[in-house]
């Protein structure tokens, strides 16, 4: 009886086994026909998509962690052709197998199969099979070896998977020849997740095939039809890639993740524009359910409606929706501002995030006589000086705690005489006693010198003062309490920060700032008490300068704020800090004064951070602080957040401009 053989391509109109390869079992060659170069880009789109991951979670997580490649994933896509019927009335004719890696051909597998009974009319006139040419075909016990021994260590693929994996285990259990147990993907079923109705009116292979723009015509042969299912894998894995399905593991349960609900909705995808901007779902009394933002509002959309959404909140969410309706938007900057401006005027219900972002807390120096630290709500125009803010009480209170570890200010709230009685803390040296009048007004003042240093100006000696505390209690062996002191300390220095960041952008009447566009041209942004008042996109290759001048005529008006009435979410004005200070953008025009303290919060928290991410460091810092005899001369006037170079070292009063520039360098186009 003659072995399975592997064809060349070009024997494939041949009316039977066309000569190939001999082999006991199942030779492989690689095929003439070769690859295009589109699964060959996908792949190596989602290898470095791949990689991203890897490094974005490398301190959690290591690629083991993170499953199977599918750009290293072996699959061996087969496809039969039968008598009909179920696999335990009927017989297998032919065996089509091809096998790819990465995007490439790595070989063919092709045999008629004997089934050892009459093959129908109307199969053969569907196959071109007839029981001549499988007269002298190897009966299964010879073919189903020789495929297994080809398919081993792969994934098997097959559209609708079922049918073709359903005859080859009972070939096997006839046969006795076991079945290895193949992980097994299912193209119809992924397909069925991916395709929409204008793109293909069914499902069919047939149908795919010139959706994905196979060369091969599926036409009932094996391994023709086996061809052309490689094709519309690689399609498919292209998509799902672009909805973060990198790993075999992703892509195996890809598909089987999908509710009813979501594969009755995917039509409220259709309409979308595939441009960046925010969708906001709706449900039939037009109540926002759920906002969001992306580059691409179609494509982010209709992965509701597949298995790529894991979150359970948001199949009830999809269950409910009615209608999704898109803002586009010039830029990503814009996206996100408009996206946090709607959750918070919506409060949608299944919106996690920014929902409760007006619920902030501050910690203040107040005003009395002998100043003290209290959590606020808001911030008053009475010319105290307050950081944050913080998102709990339990934070500002432990930035409280940390205040009150290195400065000796007083924590009683009562009304002071300074005929009372002094309480342990002036016992423990942790208090000067104003309370009885041990301390008068100026030695108190030198106190809250301190602790005004902490929160607006040099935070450095603060940090020398906390680390005279961690050494002391080092000395002592009290490792927890040294690093709970630590810890502390960083929420101070974090809300700090924050506070030093924020208010000069808040205060700037203007600021025009902008940077490179992917498509060329530049991404402008005008910025107003730390609002974002308008954006514009200039083309590539003009001049950007009157479309500076135009955003800033058309700009949203924004009075300078009160606290009766801020200009904005302090959230929005992080997310305009962090696309300020990202590489690349340059500031146009400069309306006020955007500076920090030089060895401010910020500084002190970059050297604090590290320590305490460590688990081996459990006290001090990574870099030794400089003395205070080092700090004379340290002055007020270095970019918030910004170093040379990132902006050109362009803070400053009144309004300045110069065009897109850096300094010393010519002015761009």
């Amino acid at each position: 009886m003659p072995p399975p053989t592997v064809p060349p391509p070009d024997a494939a109109d041949a009316t039977g086994p066309a000569p190939g390869i001999p082999s006991a079992l199942a030779a492989e060659r690689m095929p003439d026909r070769g690859t295009t170069s589109a699964p060959s880009r996908a792949f190596a789109a989602l290898s470095a998509a791949r990689h991203s991951v890897g490094v974005m979670q490398a301190i959690q997580s290591t690629f083991d962690d993170l499953g199977t490649p599918l750009a290293g994933v072996t699959f061996v896509v087969v496809d039969l052709e039968t008598t009909g019927g179920t696999p335990a009335q009927c017989g297998i004719t032919e065996i089509g197998a091809v096998k790819v890696r990465g995007g490439e051909v790595l070989g063919e597998f092709q045999t008629l199969v004997n089934p050892s009974e009459p093959i129908p009319a109307f199969i053969s006139v569907l196959t071109g099979i007839t029981d001549t040419m499988v007269r002298d075909a190897p009966r299964i016990d010879s073919a189903l070896p020789a495929f297994l021994e080809f398919a081993a260590g792969s994934v098997l693929v097959a559209h609708n998977a079922g049918f073709d994996i359903g005859f080859l285990k009972a070939a096997a259990a006839r046969t006795g020849a076991g079945w290895p147990g193949f992980p097994v993907l299912d193209t119809l079923q992924l397909a069925r997740q991916l395709v929409v109705r204008d793109e293909s009116p069914n499902h069919r292979l047939s149908s795919l095939a010139q959706v994905f723009g196979s060369p091969t015509t599926p036409d009932h042969r094996a391994l023709h039809d086996a061809r052309a299912t490689v094709d519309v894998l690689h399609g498919l894995i292209e998509r799902v890639g672009n909805l973060g399905v990198h790993t075999l593991e992703e892509l195996s349960s890809y598909s089987s993740r999908v509710t009813p609900s979501q594969r009755r909705k995917r039509f409220l995808a259709d309409p979308l524009p595939s441009a960046p901007g925010v969708y906001l779902f709706k449900d039939g009394s037009d109540r926002v359910l759920y906002v969001g933002t992306s580059r691409d509002i179609r494509t982010r959309v209709r992965s509701y409606f597949t298995a790529s959404e894991q979150r359970s909140r948001m199949a009830e969410m999809v269950r409910l929706a009615h209608v999704v309706h898109p803002v586009v938007c010039q830029t990503s900057l814009e996206a996100q501002v408009r996206e946090l401006r709607l959750i918070d005027e919506h409060k949608p219900r299944f919106n996690r995030r920014s929902k409760n972002a007006r619920k902030l807390v501050w910690v203040k120096l107040t005003q009395e006589r002998f100043p003290r630290l209290s959590i606020v709500k808001q911030v008053k125009d009475d010319a105290a000086h307050h950081i944050g803010p913080f998102r709990s009480r339990v934070t500002a209170q432990s930035a409280i705690d940390a205040v009150h570890e290195v400065v000796p200010l007083r924590q009683c709230t009562g009304r002071l005489t300074g005929h009372g009685t002094a309480c342990a803390l002036a016992d423990m040296g942790r208090c000067g006693a104003p309370c009885t009048g041990a301390q008068s007004e100026d030695d108190y003042a030198v106190v809250v010198a301190e602790c005004q240093a902490i929160f607006t100006g040099d935070a450095r000696p603060g940090a020398e003062l906390l680390r005279s505390r961690l050494e002391e209690l080092a000395s002592q062996e009290r490792f927890e309490d040294a690093a709970r002191v630590r810890d502390r300390f960083l929420q101070l220095v974090r809300g700090a920060a924050r506070a030093q960041r924020l208010a000069p952008l808040v205060r700037s009447p203007e600021i025009v700032a902008a940077r490179r566009s992917d498509v060329g041209g530049w991404e402008l942004v005008s910025i107003r008490h730390g609002r974002l008042a308008g954006t514009a996109v200039s083309p590539r290759g003009a001049d950007p300068m009157p479309f500076v001048r135009s955003l800033q005529a058309t700009a949203e008006v924004v009075p300078a704020p009160t606290p009766e009435r801020p200009s904005a979410l302090t959230e929005e004005t992080e997310i305009l800090l962090r696309w300020l200070e990202a590489p690349g953008v340059r500031i146009v025009e400069l309306d006020g004064s955007w500076t920090c303290p030089v060895g401010g919060a910020g500084s002190v928290r970059s050297e604090l951070e590290p320590a305490v991410a460590s688990a081996h460091d459990v006290i001090g810092f990574d870099h030794d602080v400089p003395s205070p005899a080092g700090r004379a001369g340290a002055a007020v006037g270095t970019p918030a957040g910004v170093g040379p170079g990132r902006h050109g070292g362009r803070p400053g009063t009144g309004r300045r401009g110069g065009g897109l520039r850096r300094t010393g360098e010519p002015r761009l186009g």
